[in-house]
């Protein structure tokens, strides 16, 4: 599950305004690479939106079934806020259906099943014990 955190006012290159919803997956914990210690965090992605601010605005604390899942892209310049160190990125965080994560979990159970070697050849079960 994924909750509605904030939105944000945008413009598109054309100058038309718009809003996109923040949204935020579960909680984390992560353990820091320079401290050794867990802190918690959550992954937040941006999701663009056809609804007014005051329907942006309503929407806020809205739980919707979906995951932030990392995505590889092209490198680009990440400026961290607090510290001003600049960083190459190579992902970014989408949204993502949980329907999208259960098919291709089906798939792969689907594909297990289907192999030859799961299927008696004869119609008949004959167990095997290998000693």
């Amino acid at each position: 599950m994924v909750r509605i955190v904030n939105y944000l006012k945008r413009q598109t290159e054309e100058g038309k305004e718009f809003f996109v919803l923040e949204i935020s997956g579960g909680i984390e914990m992560v353990k820091s690479q320079t401290s050794n210690q867990f802190y918690a965090t959550a992954k937040k992605a941006f999701i663009s939106s056809t609804f007014d601010e005051q329907t942006c605005k309503a929407l806020i604390g809205t739980e919707m079934p979906g995951n932030v899942v990392k995505q590889e892209c092209e490198p680009y310049e990440y400026v961290n806020k607090d510290s001003g160190e600049v960083m190459m990125l190579s992902y970014r965080y989408v949204y993502t259906q949980e329907e999208a994560i259960t098919s291709k979990e089906e798939k792969s159970i689907q594909r297990l099943l289907a192999e030859e070697h799961t299927f008696s050849s004869n119609g008949h079960h004959k167990e095997e014990f290998v000693m």
